[in-house]
């Protein structure tokens, strides 16, 4: 599982048809400082997540586990929502999370 940040929504006016119904999202990995890590990447949405959220998201085969028994041709599928993590100096916040 690697972190990452959602940017935006993909709409795609044709898909595969095991798409249909799911949700696509342009996701930012992220680095454990919470700065972007590498390229944007489109995955489908597994747990309803939104842009700006902080996420957990899984690559290649086990992406689409989580529609089993549904066939679902992807590579990148976002499985968790982040509330906070640490990493040193990030005292338990996300970066960019206002302190309550």
């Amino acid at each position: 599982m690697q972190l990452a940040r959602i940017v935006g929504t993909v709409v795609a006016t044709r898909k595969d048809d095991n798409l249909r119904g799911l949700k696509l999202l342009l996701v930012q990995p992220l680095a454990p400082d919470g700065r972007p890590s590498g390229r944007s990447l489109v995955g489908v949405d597994a747990v309803g997540a939104g842009v700006g959220e902080t996420v957990f998201f899984v690559r290649g085969r086990e992406a689409s586990f989580p529609f089993l028994p549904r066939q679902v041709p992807t590579d990148a599928t976002v499985v968790g929502s982040v509330d906070h993590w640490s990493a040193g100096a990030a005292g338990g916040r996300a970066p960019g999370e206002k302190q309550a």
